[in-house]
């Protein structure tokens, strides 16, 4: 069983829902991210998407936006992502971590050596945001042979028929994006959220987290009602990118605690 299926059947046992926060690595000090993740997982973080620094972020706001480009002109690609991985490895061996980025870093890295050397750092799940499932057979069989999830994005624009194909290859959870556009952007419609999902698990058997648009603990505590699920990255970033070397870490792991605190209500 992957640490990401333990998961969340351990949180469905105890009737809580996963608290999955995205920061981009390396962002905003190379030096802090280890220490980030570390402190977000003992807040209450119950699996960490970590993005990979890309140049052309077709599915990010300008805040991710900002991130990447401050992680890339620090040197920051997929070598260092997986470096950080397994750091965190070294005193964490239960929390999942999901990489998420785009298919170019990953196809210049070599699909298959990629997917060799994400195991042996310790990664659980990767969600590539421009692999549709008509196009990555390939990709999601050298996953499978590393035992690694593949998670899919689905949109409020997906039909059921992507929603069947998305559930024949899943693995882990998918993430529901909850607005159209991109990262950061718009007003989180609640109501659109709930009458969606069940559309959704019709077609999907793994959990079903939602993101884009959950800024704080009410909007989670909303979301969480009739997710599995609640990823929220745009204002923590947004929270972080201000913050001195020193404060990166304990300001990260004061938001989770309070999204955890109201998810847990």
């Amino acid at each position: 069983m992957s640490r990401i299926q333990a998961r969340f059947e351990a949180l469905a046992a105890r009737g809580r829902k996963a608290l999955i926060p995205f920061v981009t690595a390396g962002d905003p000090y190379p030096e802090t991210t280890v220490a980030l993740m570390l402190a977000m997982a003992e807040a209450g973080a119950d699996v960490i998407e970590l993005g990979v620094p890309f140049s052309d972020p077709m599915a990010d706001g300008p805040v991710i936006q900002r991130a990447g480009e401050r992680a890339l002109k620090q040197g920051i690609g997929l070598t260092q992502v997986l470096a950080y991985v397994a750091a965190f490895r070294l005193s964490n061996d239960t929390t999942p971590i999901v990489l998420m980025g785009y298919a170019n870093p990953v196809e210049r890295y070599g699909v298959e050596r990629f997917a060799v050397d994400a195991k042996a750092a310790g990664v659980d799940g990767v969600l590539i945001v421009d692999y549709p499932p008509e196009e990555c057979e390939d990709f999601a069989a050298s996953l499978k042979r590393q035992q690694i999830d593949l998670i899919f994005l689905l949109a409020p624009t997906s039909t059921q028929a992507r929603m069947k194909r998305i559930g024949e290859l899943a693995s882990g959870y998918v993430y529901y994006v909850a607005l159209k556009g991109v990262t950061g952007a718009g007003h989180l419609d609640q109501a659109a959220v709930a009458e969606r999902l069940p559309v959704i698990r019709r077609h999907v058997s793994v959990p079903v987290g939602v993101g884009f648009g959950i800024r704080d603990g009410a909007t989670a505590r909303a979301v969480a009602d009739v997710s599995d699920a609640v990823v929220i990255g745009s204002r923590l970033v947004e929270l972080l990118e201000t913050q001195a070397r020193d404060n990166v870490a304990a300001t990260g792991a004061s938001f989770i605690r309070e999204i955890r605190a109201a998810l847990d209500e």
